[in-house]
């Protein structure tokens, strides 16, 4: 083998072998989703992981999964949303991003997406699937 060839094959087969500690090492990554409410058909989770605090504005996803395909546009089976909540006594909350998946929780082919920045803030209303998020999303809960 000729010499300048060597250390090119030392570097590959070094590479290779980090390469395969770090994914055999690290194994998948996947969100944190936790169950909040389910009837059977629809269930809707949320991951506290993804909290991003900036004052008393704080940013969260959550998930509703369906287990029927959606039939739109772009059928899906889940949709992910990133939301904003404001954690003063007003107890509002506003849809950043909504993402539709072609697969259940989150999975398959995006087949849709809509930002929504600068939408109007809502309030949250009492007992509802809005006010467990922003309940978790707040630190209330």
């Amino acid at each position: 083998m000729p010499s300048h060839i060597r250390p090119f094959l030392t570097l590959l087969l070094a590479s290779w072998f980090l390469i395969t500690l770090l994914v055999l090492g690290s194994g998948p990554v996947y969100a944190e989703w936790v169950k909040l409410s389910g009837d059977g058909s629809v269930t809707s989770y949320t991951d506290a992981k993804t909290i991003r605090r900036s004052g008393n504005l704080v940013r969260m996803w959550d998930l509703v999964n369906f287990e029927t395909l959606q039939e739109s546009r772009n059928p899906f089976f889940s949709i992910k949303a990133v939301r904003e909540y404001d954690c003063t006594p007003l107890e509002q909350i506003r849809i950043i991003g909504l993402y539709s998946y072609s697969g259940q929780m989150g999975t398959g082919n995006m087949v849709d997406s809509q930002l929504e920045e600068g939408v109007k803030w809502q309030p949250v209303m009492p007992g509802s699937w809005d006010q467990d998020l922003w309940e978790i999303a707040c630190g209330k809960r």
